[in-house]
């Protein structure tokens, strides 16, 4: 039955694309996402006849780092979808996967999220799509331990999501086709372990509610078209004061953005990147030169890059 199966798909082919991620948005820590205008490409080949061998080229990010074995993301992504559908993998199938990968890694941008998404999708295109938006989810979810990157890589726009009861609650809002993501993209790689290390168990009751508040109101606002609100909903007291103790260029950088006239500025995720928002080409401009300015003053190396959010997420490019 799973040679049957395994049969049918032999030399199967599907190309999809998924995008990078930020996820917090300053205050809302583990909860809130957007989707960025940087993607990975990756192409999938099933080998029925390979013995389980994986064989894996990457072009850009992550060339000569990435895995080519079962701990690769992608490829847990596959294997934890077929399983889902088919309830066992026949154990000579093997993969060929061609990533081409615009996504930084180990810099707050949702690269594993990315490559786990990419391959569930891969995964489901392949079997012919039977998994919902709600499965795929829970299985990244399982994958990544937390859904808030994998939530905005496969919906897209501005998400907010919740694991609750062991479900993956999740929405989201359209980002307007004028606001702009200013990134400031270190050289400096910072672990998500690491950084989540340096989080406190306990937190002041008052920090608490403040970030509380500005979720509320910065969801609502997200919702109602009031991107303006991105000003309240990116200032945080529960994980960035903490993180910098291991990252001390990050409250001038969020700080530099914020004078130069952002809408917002926050960390990305656990960090390195940190990103700014504006609708304005000028005060891009300000924010651009303020980035600089404030990386040289702390001897931080990196680029900038300025992307749309990406009101789509995850999806089949191609498949034969």
């Amino acid at each position: 039955m799973v040679t049957n199966w395994l049969a049918e798909l032999d030399g199967r082919r599907v190309r999809v694309e998924v995008p990078a991620t930020s996820a917090n948005l300053g205050a809302g820590y583990d909860c809130l996402g957007v989707a960025l205008g940087l993607t990975n490409r990756i192409e999938v080949e099933v080998r029925g006849w390979s013995r389980g061998e994986i064989e894996l080229t990457v072009d850009g990010e992550g060339a000569d780092e990435l895995p080519a074995d079962r701990t690769n993301r992608c490829v847990q992504g596959i294997e934890a979808a077929l399983r889902e559908v088919r309830g066992e993998m026949p154990a000579g199938v093997g993969w060929r996967i061609e990533m081409h990968n615009e996504i930084p890694l180990m810099r707050g941008l949702g690269s594993s999220a990315a490559a786990t998404v990419a391959g569930l999708v891969a995964g489901n295109a392949l079997l012919g799509e039977p998994l919902t938006q709600a499965d795929l989810l829970r299985l990244a979810t399982a994958i990544e331990g937390h859904p808030d990157n994998a939530t905005a890589a496969l919906l897209g726009g501005f998400t907010a999501c919740a694991l609750i009861n062991g479900a993956v609650e999740a929405m989201r809002f359209d980002a307007p086709r004028d606001l702009r993501a200013i990134l400031f993209i270190p050289d400096l790689r910072l672990g998500t372990k690491e950084m989540r290390a340096a989080l406190p168990r306990k937190v002041p009751l008052e920090d608490a509610v403040a970030n509380l508040t500005r979720v509320a109101i910065g969801v609502a606002g997200l919702a109602t078209g009031r991107y303006d609100l991105l000003r309240v909903l990116t200032v945080d007291r529960l994980h960035e004061p903490y993180r910098a103790n291991v990252y001390p260029q990050l409250p001038r950088l969020v700080d530099a953005a914020r004078g130069a006239g952002a809408i917002g500025a926050c960390l990305s995720g656990a960090g390195s990147t940190v990103l700014a928002f504006s609708d304005s080409v000028r005060t891009i401009t300000r924010i651009e030169a303020a980035f600089g300015a404030a990386a040289a003053d702390t001897d931080l190396t990196g680029h900038i890059a300025v992307v749309s959010p990406r009101n789509h997420g995850a999806q089949v490019i191609d498949r034969a």
